[in-house]
């Protein structure tokens, strides 16, 4: 089987230290955890401490993460995907 191809590798460091990161795969082929055929980790917080995230980790399904909560995420498109993680970046960055 082929392996992962990534198709999206996104980093940016703010100036206060915070790092925003998108990495996002395409999978050889999709499976039944992942349907849509795509891995991807979804990033925002500081070395060490994740503030927002967004994941598909492998035993887990698609999932967010607010601070210390994890709740499922109802994957629809790659690009709502990056909306909606933007989205909550913008909200926890106006406070």
């Amino acid at each position: 089987m082929a392996p992962a191809r990534l198709i999206l590798d996104r980093k940016l460091l703010l100036d206060d230290g915070r790092i925003i990161q998108i990495r996002i795969w395409r999978l050889p082929e999709a499976d039944a955890e992942r349907p849509h055929g795509l891995k991807y980790s979804l990033f925002f917080g500081r070395a060490g401490e994740r503030i927002i995230g967004y994941d598909n980790e492998k035993g887990k399904g698609d999932h967010r993460h607010h601070r210390s909560r994890e709740e499922p995420y109802r994957f629809s498109s790659l690009e709502q995907l990056i909306r909606d993680f933007e989205n909550d970046v913008e909200r926890e960055m106006m406070g």
